[in-house]
């Protein structure tokens, strides 16, 4: 079985980062101690001890060959230490680009050449104070820059803490029965059709259907109910939730990378590494901001070289080093990602899975919401709603009707036997029935000859309908499918049955409209039943009687309407829909087929996780629009400052050292706001 391989990427992944990370903070112990000595020897004259050492005289041959040495000592920085920029530059030169690489870049190795050209051959400089030596810059700036790419390294491993919480909830063993005998087996030995036992406390290793047993099964780590579900046979079971009270035996039906909790991590791991709209256009604008800095780094040396103050090299230098550090959009290139990243993964912790950046943008402006109604803001199965007596008092009609229908496979049967075992009643099994196709059933129960049905069925067999047809009328006004007891020729009173409103639905859709957000509910259904379903949860635009095949025609025109629409559904009717949609949200509950149809895909199958989605959407995009603006604010600023703007008015040059630092600070600031939303909390729906 290969779930291992489904489940290993992230780890590779981690070890890979792990194993950069290490590797780029030995760069940075490196260069920052051979960093020291530099900055020491190149001001000694600032340093207690050293100014009066005879060759720290300024002019000295023994500071030329400090110098010289300096220069030998900052070499491995420069190439060992800056490799990676150099190699990024590489390859953005050989793409005809430009990119951070390229202006870091070209800015250490210009401080250093200069510097070895000024101990090299300080003749060829017509003023000897033009011999400036920048080894410092080299050495520190490297330092600072490498030390900056491993803290957002760090930074930005946190963000797939997620996955990781994912990945981790896969049980390692499972207890299987085989030719009668219980076996714990490693998680990659399951097979399709083997039968798992499930004790207390225990994870559900794959999934599958329980075929023996009954209990409580937290799926919160999955779907993000925080309510235990009742598991009895027939029902599918998650693997990774956890057993709480009975045993049960269940026999597997997905294993490896078919699991629902393989299939979370892969759409987790593709939408994280997706762009949004947003990130292209900052991609695009980093293509052409790199070129524009070397071109304002060239003017600022020409200015600085032409109109500055002597030694008028030294200084032009100093402003094109700074310049290229201090605009390395590194901040930039990472605003975008890691909230996304963050965002994406924080959806998948609450069962929402988000297929990409695209879809996460988009949800952030969302107008309309449009919900299927079936399944969707209903649970999808009718269930007992009433039992109006009449000639028989309400426990002896229930169990009357439920004898009834005892032997039928119409999903209403199904729901007034469940109803009646519900309460407890225990029908007894009838001893004739026949089946009138649409109109309803007769049977025999003890002895009495007993029909169900409509009112037409009553009327065909001359039943008075007893007084009871305005309360039928009241009852399918409500939504619901009213239907007649009669016993012996007498009415003896109602049963009705529907398609109940999921408890929160109606909070949800509340919660949406708060927002901000349209909502309206599309159905195939009638339209009294529709009304009524609108009604009990607060929508007021219905489109009820919607054939299939025109439910994205009816998204279509809302689009038209200047709205960004959703769509929400769970059948194949509702793919075209979803797939028509800005946004195709399906339930997770629902058919493959919507969910590959859709962009979102709640685990759970509540409406709540349509408002979490809304919310994590905003939430994420607005952090991104935080970490954008301050991105642009620090090139703004800081650009005009590096060029030296400052130094006519205040005699304010920036040090390359200082810009190296500050660019390295707004990357990891960059990176820490986006890590603030892992502490994001949904509002309580």
């Amino acid at each position: 079985m290969d779930v291992g391989v489904g489940l290993e990427v992230p780890s590779r992944e981690d070890e890979e980062r792990r194993r950069e990370y290490r590797t780029l903070m030995r760069k940075f112990w490196v260069s920052a101690a051979i960093s020291l000595p530099v900055v020491l020897l190149s001001y000694p004259w600032l340093v207690p001890g050293l100014r009066d050492v005879s060759w720290a005289a300024r002019g000295s041959d023994g500071l030329l060959w400090a110098w010289r040495g300096l220069g030998v000592l900052t070499l491995p920085v420069l190439v060992w230490g800056g490799s990676r920029f150099f190699e990024g530059l590489w390859a953005a030169a050989r793409s005809r680009a430009a990119n951070m690489h390229t202006l870091i870049g070209v800015g250490i190795a210009a401080a250093w050449l200069y510097s070895s050209v000024a101990v090299i051959a300080p003749g060829i400089f017509p003023d000897p104070d033009l011999a400036e030596v920048y080894y410092d810059v080299t050495a520190v700036v490297t330092a600072l820059v490498v030390l900056g790419l491993g803290l957002e390294l760090k930074a930005k491993g946190k963000t797939s803490e997620a996955l990781k919480k994912l990945i981790g909830l896969q049980a390692k063993t499972a207890r299987i029965v085989r030719n009668g005998r219980e076996i714990d087996v490693p998680i990659e030995n399951v097979v399709v059709g083997d039968v798992v036992l499930v004790r207390p406390g225990e994870k559900v290793p794959v999934d599958g259907l329980v075929v023996e047993g009954a209990s409580a099964v937290d799926e919160s780590m999955v779907t993000g109910e925080s309510m235990p579900v009742e598991r009895v046979p027939g029902d599918e079971v998650i693997g990774a939730t956890i057993n709480k009270t009975g045993s049960f035996k269940f026999r597997a039906t997905k294993v490896g990378r078919d699991t629902v909790l393989a299939n979370v991590i892969r759409m987790v791991q593709d939408a994280q590494g997706s762009k949004a709209p947003i990130q292209k256009t900052v991609d695009g604008v980093s293509g052409y901001f790199v070129p524009a800095v070397m071109i304002l780094g060239v003017l600022a040396f020409l200015a600085w070289y032409n109109f500055g103050p002597a030694p008028t090299t030294a200084y032009a230098v100093i402003a094109f080093v700074t310049v290229l550090i201090i605009a390395c959009p590194c901040a930039l290139g990472l605003a975008t990602p890691t909230s996304l990243t963050v965002g994406i993964g924080k959806a998948a912790q609450h069962g929402i899975l988000i297929r990409s950046g695209d879809a996460l943008q988009t949800a952030k402006g969302l107008d309309a919401i449009v919900l299927d109604k079936t399944g969707t803001i209903t649970v999808g199965r009718p269930s007992l709603t009433d039992v109006v007596a009449g000639e028989l008092a309400e426990d002896e009609l229930l169990r009357v009707a439920a004898a009834v229908e005892r032997r039928s496979e119409h999903p209403l049967a199904e729901a007034i036997v469940g109803g009646a075992l519900g309460r407890g009643i225990e029908p007894p099994e009838p001893e004739a029935f026949r089946a009138i196709p649409g109109h309803g059933v007769e049977a025999t129960v003890g002895g009495r000859e007993t029909l169900l049905g409509n009112l037409k069925l009553m009327r065909d067999r001359g039943v008075d309908d007893g007084g009871l047809e305005p309360k039928a009328r009241a009852l399918a006004d409500a939504g619901k499918t009213p239907m007649y007891v009669a016993v012996d020729g007498r009415a003896a009173g109602l049963v009705a049955c529907a398609d109940t409103v999921k408890e929160d639905s109606r909070r949800a859709i509340a919660r949406l409209r708060e927002l901000g957000i349209e909502v309206a509910m599309i159905t195939g259904d009638n339209r009294r039943t529709a009304d009524a379903i609108a009604r009990e949860v607060g929508i007021d635009r219905v489109l009820a009687e919607v054939l299939p095949q025109d439910k994205a025609h009816e998204v279509r025109k809302l689009q038209l309407e200047g709205k960004v629409v959703a769509m929400v559904g769970d059948g194949i009717n509702d793919a075209p829909a979803l797939a028509q949609a800005d946004v195709g949200i399906a339930i997770g509950t629902g058919t493959d087929v919507a969910m590959e149809a859709s962009d979102v895909t709640l685990i759970s199958g509540s409406l709540r996780g349509v408002v979490t989605a809304t919310e994590i959407s905003r939430a994420t995009m607005r952090n991104v629009y935080q970490n954008l603006f301050g991105a642009f604010v620090y090139n703004t600023a800081g650009l005009p400052v590096a060029a030296g703007l400052l130094y006519p008015f205040f005699g304010i040059l920036l040090s390359p050292l200082l810009a190296a630092a500050a660019m390295a600070f707004s990357s990891v600031t960059v990176v820490s706001n986006a890590n603030r939303l892992r502490r994001f909390r949904p509002v309580e729906v």
